[in-house]
């Protein structure tokens, strides 16, 4: 036997070795899953805010671009897993020039996994102030936007300047360069976990605060704290991954480290899901009736001008209860019994009825007195 064919040999029976306790495939099938879950929730809700409510808000853009970083950090896992993130040391052997590569990889992943999370946060906690009656809830949520901004900052500033120069992180082997203690950067690693947990927690509990005093039935409250609360399995995840954190340091970091790397998938893949199902309730009433957003909306050439309510509306809680029913069920037409004055969007050169009332004799618009009438279901 040849050189060449022992080598062969060798690096088949190293394969054959790491192959059998590989953690590659676990990180493959999270990853994947959680990232087809948060993209189909993302699409939905795509769907519902431009085409079903056509109110497409800053909370959306913000979880646009969640769901970008999302998608960044899940191709990292992928190609990072395929490289070797998850393997022992012992598979470099046989693959060198895969091991720049996974720690390329991880570091990458590790950037976008801190900005999707944050901003996947940031969008939730617009929409709750968008219903926000009480000033202490304000104030808490304003707090908690600071508390995962601040956090993620600081942890995304350690990450990408941990070792200098940069490159050194990928290129480990390489005699020149240095990186922080790595104790620092697990104390680093620990104060944005417990600053997300928080933050996490707030944002699937306040809800049943927020929620339970607006003017809305009983039923759909519940169903949208349940929704809300899946906030607080995220909240788990990254609860459940803080016991690991201490594997930064350990010779076989890309390795040990895989359980990180899922649960952090896991906690973005269902932050961006409960932020995003909480707008998908107008989707139930657009497949049910064919087009929920047909009843409210005006119909060609009429513009609304002023309404019974809208005059009466003099607090907060009012205001903060039609945008959590425009929010949740797409429309107000199933709220509210009143009567809407429009100014249709015809000419007429002549006026043939007195009913009518010029507006701007010059170019004939008139007014039309309609009268919108709905049932509203409280059980």
């Amino acid at each position: 036997m040849d050189a060449e064919s022992r080598k062969e040999a060798a690096q088949a029976a190293i394969l054959a070795a790491v192959n059998d306790d590989s953690r590659s495939n676990a990180i493959l099938i999270v990853t994947s899953v959680f990232l087809a879950i948060s993209l189909v929730s993302v699409g939905l809700r795509l769907f519902v805010r431009t085409r079903v409510v056509r109110a497409f808000g800053w909370d959306d853009t913000t979880m646009l671009l969640a769901m970008a970083m999302n998608l960044a950090f899940a191709v990292c896992g992928i190609v990072g897993a395929k490289n070797g993130i998850g393997r022992k040391l012992l598979y470099f052997e046989a693959y060198p020039e895969h091991f720049s590569r996974a720690l390329l990889c991880w570091w990458l992943g590790q950037i976008f996994y801190v900005i999707t999370c944050v901003l996947a946060k940031i969008s939730i906690i617009i929409t709750l102030l968008r219903i926000t009656v009480d000033r202490i809830h304000a104030w808490i949520l304003y707090a908690a936007i600071s508390l995962a901004t601040v956090v993620g900052v600081i942890f995304l500033f350690f990450t990408i300047f941990q070792c200098s120069p940069v490159t050194h992180f990928w290129h480990q082997l390489s005699p020149t360069g240095h990186c922080v203690e790595k104790n620092v950067l697990i104390g680093i690693a620990y104060l944005y976990s417990i600053g997300a947990a928080i933050t996490d927690l707030t944002i699937g509990l306040l809800p049943v605060a927020l929620i339970w005093n607006l003017r809305m039935n009983s039923r759909t409250k519940t169903a949208i704290v349940g929704i809300l609360g899946i906030g607080c399995i995220a909240s788990a995840a990254v609860i459940i991954r803080i016991p690991f954190v201490h594997h930064y340091k350990d010779k076989e970091f890309l390795y040990n480290t895989y359980q990180i790397s899922i649960w952090s998938n896991v906690e973005a893949g269902l932050g961006i899901t409960a932020g995003c199902l909480t707008t998908l309730r107008p989707l139930i009433r657009f497949l049910r009736d064919g087009s929920s957003a047909s009843r409210s909306r005006p119909r060609p050439g009429s513009f609304p001008l002023s309404s019974h309510l809208a005059q009466n509306k003099s607090s907060r809680s009012r205001h903060a209860g039609d945008d959590a029913n425009q929010l949740w069920t797409g429309t107000d037409a199933d709220d509210y019994h009143g009567v809407t004055t429009t100014i249709m969007g015809t000419q007429r050169p002549n006026p043939t009825s007195s009913s009518e009332e010029d507006l701007n004799p010059n170019q004939g618009w008139k007014v039309e007195r309609s009268v919108r009438v709905s049932v509203r279901n409280d059980s």
